[in-house]
């Protein structure tokens, strides 16, 4: 049993191991390959994210999800770099919207660079995806066009917020959908469909990648409260110091406008308040440690991996299907 990909994934059986290991090693080149350019500066700032690493989460999928047909077909490594750089692409933009001094570990762009260099790096690296794209066939850019609306819908979903009348829990699991969900679901849907896997194996990897995406953001959500170091980077309670809602927050809010105790009340109203100052921040994230909303949220992050592990059933029974079973169980952990 050797460990490889993000979460210390552990692959049983050495076939599988070495076309992981491989696949990713071959992503990793492909990632410094489309991040090149003619301008120096560019490349520079292109692969600051590249170079400071992330658990490779999308490509280990395509990986996975390219063992029910030919792992070595063509098509299955650029996919897995699509994705990537379309993530990756995702962060610049990302960073800028929230103002972020730190992505994994190090200066995000827009700290180092400025706003206008991050958002246009964004969209070089959406630019040079598209031209991989392009060889992998036209439904392969349907595909990707159509993740990508639904990504693009979540993050205005997620500024506007929910409408009037509208769960704000509910509300907020449609915007990781799209943010996440959406981007993992292709990862499986291309490592099956490039590898020549049926259309049903192909269905069931896209559905089982939405909900474990889905579980993965949830698990961020616990983790920005719950740990002591933040595996992404960031310091603990960096969402809730910039006022970016969470699970755990809004299952607070929702208990405290239902039942009206006076302990959440008052959470809310610390919440509500300067964040930026670092006793009240310390102040509210012991509370929500404390408080029974970071418990459901757990519960909720274990109900979607759970979903994605039923949607493997039909699989036949192999090493990829146990390694899929196991990053259900490895993103629980994360949150646990």
């Amino acid at each position: 049993m050797t460990v490889v990909g993000p979460f210390g994934l552990s692959v049983r059986d050495q076939a599988l191991e070495a076309d992981v290991q491989n696949g990713l090693s071959a992503v990793e080149a492909g990632l410094l390959e489309a991040t090149k350019s003619e301008v120096p500066f560019i490349t520079e700032s292109a692969q600051h994210l590249v170079r400071a690493g992330g658990k490779r989460f999308r490509p280990l999928l395509v990986m996975l999800a390219a063992q029910f047909g030919d792992p070595y077909a063509p098509g299955v490594v650029p996919s897995a770099v699509v994705v990537e750089l379309t993530h990756l692409a995702t962060l610049y933009h990302d960073d800028v919207m929230d103002e972020a001094d730190v992505r994994r570990g190090v200066a995000s762009a827009n700290a180092r660079w400025g706003n206008s260099v991050a958002v246009l790096t964004g969209d070089f690296l959406f630019a040079r995806a598209s031209h991989i794209l392009a060889d992998l066939g036209p439904e392969a850019v349907r595909i990707q066009a159509e993740a990508f609306e639904r990504l693009v819908t979540g993050q205005i979903l997620e500024t506007a917020g929910p409408r009037d009348g509208r769960d704000p829990v509910e509300h907020y699991l449609d915007v990781i959908g799209g943010k996440t969900g959406s981007l993992i679901a292709v990862s499986g849907r291309f490592g099956a469909m490039m590898s020549g896997a049926d259309d049903g194996i192909t269905d069931i990897l896209t559905q089982y990648g939405e909900r474990l995406g889905v579980a993965f953001q949830l698990a961020d959500d616990v983790l920005d409260i719950a740990s002591d170091s933040h595996e992404s980077g960031k310091t603990p309670g960096t969402d809730l110091r910039e006022g970016i809602p969470t699970l755990p927050v809004l299952h607070l809010r929702a208990r405290a406008a239902a039942e009206g105790r006076p302990e959440d009340l008052a959470l809310v109203a610390l919440l509500d308040g300067d964040l930026t100052d670092d006793a009240r921040h310390a102040e509210v994230l012991a509370g929500l440690r404390a408080h029974p909303a970071l418990e459901r949220a757990r519960r909720d992050t274990v109900r979607y991996a759970e979903e994605a592990r039923a949607m493997l059933a039909p699989l036949p029974e192999c090493y990829a299907k146990a390694a899929l079973e196991e990053l259900c169980d490895a993103v629980v952990h994360r949150a646990g």
